[in-house]
């Protein structure tokens, strides 16, 4: 019989952490790039609505004033389809340790760019779903515990590769 169940608290928080996250991931980025707008067909119109979708989300970022405009044109183009990617591979468990610690990595980043902006009491959209939300005191309490959540995740996940499965671990006798 074996002693250890294979179902524990650390793998508890691992699969509420890739859950959580993973969806807020793959949902984030798929509102930056087509939330704002609603009108979607025909076809011609969603190309146009990606385009307008995505020049909106680089105002976003722009606004934060951290970065210049042309490296915020960077991170509006590539970041809603980093965030899909990621929340996929997070949904998918693939190669889990790499991936939960690159999402701690952007939560950690996310945070401290919307404390910087909370405390210095700039009236900007967060630019996290991409619908206008305003940057609240309540947003930064969101992000830290999606980024309390990702690290949790991330050292359970190191904690549970380090030891063998236990439906594959020899008996004890």
């Amino acid at each position: 019989m074996m002693q250890s169940s294979p179902f524990n608290f650390r793998r508890a928080i691992i699969w509420i952490g890739r859950l959580v996250l993973g969806g807020i991931f793959v949902y984030a980025g798929f509102s930056k790039l087509l939330m704002p707008n609603t009108h979607l067909w025909p076809m011609f119109v969603l190309r146009f609505s990606l385009s307008m979708n995505i020049s909106s989300f680089a105002q976003q970022v722009e606004s934060y004033k951290m970065i210049s405009p042309e490296a915020s044109q960077v991170v509006a183009h590539t970041l809603p389809f980093v965030e899909i990617v990621l929340g996929l591979l997070l949904l998918i468990g693939w190669r889990l340790r790499l991936w939960a610690s690159a999402i701690t990595a952007i939560m950690v980043g996310f945070l401290a760019v919307v404390t910087r902006a909370y405390l210095l009491h700039m009236d900007i959209n967060c630019g996290c779903f991409g619908t206008p939300e305003k940057l609240t005191g309540w947003t930064v309490v969101r992000d830290g515990a999606f980024a309390a959540l990702a690290l949790i995740m991330t050292i359970f996940a190191f904690i549970e590769a380090r030891k063998p499965h236990p439906w594959t671990a020899p008996e004890k006798v």
